[in-house]
């Protein structure tokens, strides 16, 4: 099995926390619960045990041979001795060879289940997670992170029982069989090398941790800068910066090749000393049964019996820097996927909490103070209610806090101050699922699946039929469109939805959501993203989308707000305004500026009711 080569940015975890880490992995290699893997681990723990039995045979094998063919005479009876011997050998290395393979198909299952939970466990975890963590964080340093860590899981359980483990089982039945068949001086001898070799890999390996921890820090910028330009693709386009992507990727690129070479060129010096160390063993260890033959201590079966024992030791031994710096590295990389899953929720169910039970859908805001930092207060005592069956607008210029209104209704973030209600209900006290099943969003930039524009749609409910997703295309007024393409429904939208319109992206958000049925309605600036033509055929299905259910309107263009039942007018996180937009203009105030800002723009004929210039 290949390691893995990705590794953590997070630099090595030190004494207590590498222990810490392997105490958390150690789970994963007797699953709880599951008897069958359990089961599985120890089967290919027996196969551990009996394949180095057979490869111990193998040298015996060998020496008889040699000592047979040595003392006897060709044509002699003793050839057919020595042919089985010849065959005993080469069954032993077969057997070796066939109970690791069916070892490893044994255990595949282990490692693999072991995969599978950590990953689905990082995933979940990860939708977790506030809002902000998702801001702040790069997407392409985060999937590797978590793509290292759960390969780390697989790769350790290898590492530690089919390769650490029987590299103490073979050192041990060599050290018995040098002490009970050649003396101690080869068992000393053989111990001083031993140690001789795992201090030279510790010392290298610690020297070239620090080369790693950069080579992965540069890695993980790599892969971050990609992300980041092929995430912006368009704008790369619009502003003819092709040659500045390519020049920034290639420097980014540059710098951990750099340290990817030094990181390559440590590992050869590894490789060299380990090499010297073994091979003046093997070099010792003979001449030193050469000389025991001569002396008649020995035979010469016994110079090949010393050169195949220190080989098999070798090959584990040689492994053994491999499988100390994987583990090490896997520690790391686990570790860093570890901090993933310690990174607390921002935000907690209340133990016990019931679901929301929404009976007509009245939302009220009472006071309601946030900031995203202390230093920096967004909503400093908003109150305002929506009535059930209405439509509330919320406007004012950027950085009002108009936005943040939404996502504390969603509950993406908690407030400092005063409670938020559904029904009466604080959302603080009912479950997190059960509030956001009943709210539904069409958001200012609707981001899509890459996946089929049924699917997309489908999205609105888990399970929803076939002629249910086409009823709520039909109402949001984009089944003909989609029914004109070749593929009909089944046509892919690309990435982040960008075969689509913008208008026709809006159009999918809105089925969606008519298609999710909630009671309360969170249009945030849904059009302005938009022209004025395509917006006045998105306003025919969003009043569709509005009809029976409470509706809190976020938005820009204040023509398409004329109708609500409310307006409020913010401004630097407070309420400055709040009425019908006829009274607002009465008022001379913010919205009346707002409003003569916008119709000044975009003069276009006057609504009946407000007897004033419309801005659309």
């Amino acid at each position: 099995m290949s390691p893995p080569h990705g590794h953590a940015a997070d630099g090595p975890p030190k004494g207590d926390a590498d222990f810490k880490t392997l105490k958390r992995f150690l789970p994963y290699l007797w699953p709880a619960g599951r008897p069958a893997l359990k089961a599985r681990v120890v089967v290919a723990l027996v196969l551990v045990l009996v394949a180095k039995a057979v490869l111990l045979v193998m040298p015996f094998a060998y020496k008889g041979v040699i000592d047979r063919m040595a003392g006897a005479s060709t044509g002699s009876d003793a050839v057919w001795v020595i042919v089985a011997l010849v065959w005993a050998y080469a069954a032993a290395r077969f057997g070796a060879v066939l109970f690791d393979n069916v070892r490893n198909a044994i255990f595949e299952r282990v490692g693999q289940e072991a995969t599978r939970e950590l990953a689905v466990e990082v995933f979940r975890h990860l939708h977790q997670l506030p809002l902000k963590f998702h801001l702040e964080r790069k997407t392409g340093s985060l999937t590797r992170t978590i793509e290292r860590g759960t390969k780390s899981i697989d790769m350790m359980l290898y590492l530690l029982l089919f390769n650490l483990a029987p590299v103490f089982i073979e050192l041990s039945a060599t050290l018995a069989i040098f002490g009970a068949k050649l003396g101690f001086e080869l068992v000393i001898a053989t111990i001083v090398m031993v140690v001789a070799y795992s201090w030279f890999t510790y010392a290298i390996t610690v020297w070239r941790t620090e080369l790693r921890r950069r080579t992965v820090e540069l890695d993980n910028s790599v892969s971050a800068r990609a992300v980041d330009s092929l995430l912006n693709y368009e704008t790369v386009k619009y502003f003819n910066a092709e040659g500045l992507e390519s020049r920034r990727y290639e420097r980014a690129a540059g710098r951990f090749a750099e340290a990817a070479i030094k990181s390559e060129s440590s590992l050869a010096w590894l490789n060299i000393g380990q090499s010297l160390i073994t091979n003046i063993m093997m070099g010792g260890a003979m001449a030193f049964t050469v000389w025991g033959w001569s002396e008649g201590r020995f035979t010469p079966g016994d110079v090949v019996l010393v050169n195949t024992l220190l080989a098999q030791l070798f090959r584990p031994l040689d492994m053994l820097g491999m499988v100390y710096r994987e583990v090490k590295q896997g520690l790391i990389d686990m570790e860093a996927m570890f901090q993933l899953l310690d990174t607390a929720p921002g935000i907690v169910d209340a133990p016990g909490a019931p679901a929301l039970s929404v009976t007509g859908g009245r939302v009220r805001f009472e006071d309601v103070r946030f900031a995203y930092e202390p230093r920096r207060p967004i909503l400093k005592g908003v109150s305002f209610e929506v009535a059930p069956g209405t439509r509330t607008a919320i406007v004012g210029p950027s950085g009002a806090g108009k936005s943040t209104i939404g996502r504390i209704l969603f509950r993406f973030y908690e407030i400092s101050g005063g409670r938020v209600t559904i029904d009466g209900q604080d959302i603080r006290h009912v479950t997190q699922g059960s509030l956001r099943a009943a709210i539904g969003i069409v958001p200012q930039d609707t981001v899509l699946f890459n996946d089929t524009i049924r699917f997309n749609i489908g999205y609105g409910r888990e399970g929803a039929s076939d002629a249910e997703i086409e009823a709520a295309a039909k109402a949001a007024r984009i089944h003909d469109f989609v029914s004109a393409l070749p593929d009909g429904y089944d046509t892919v939208v690309g990435e982040r939805g960008l075969k689509l319109s913008g208008g026709e992206k809006q159009r999918v958000a809105i089925a969606r959501t008519l298609l999710k049925d909630p009671p309360v309605l969170l249009l945030d600036e849904a059009t302005s993203a938009l022209d004025s033509a395509t917006e006045a055929g998105i306003q025919d299905a969003l009043e569709l989308a509005e009809r029976g259910r409470t509706t809190l309107v976020i938005a820009h263009r204040l023509s398409t707000i004329v109708d609500a039942d409310q307006i409020l007018v913010m401004q630097g996180g407070e309420i400055v305004e709040r009425g019908r937009h006829g009274e607002l203009l009465a008022q001379g105030g913010l919205y009346a500026e707002l409003w003569a800002m916008q119709a000044a723009e975009e003069p276009v004929a006057a609504p009946e009711q407000a007897g004033q210039p419309a801005a659309e």
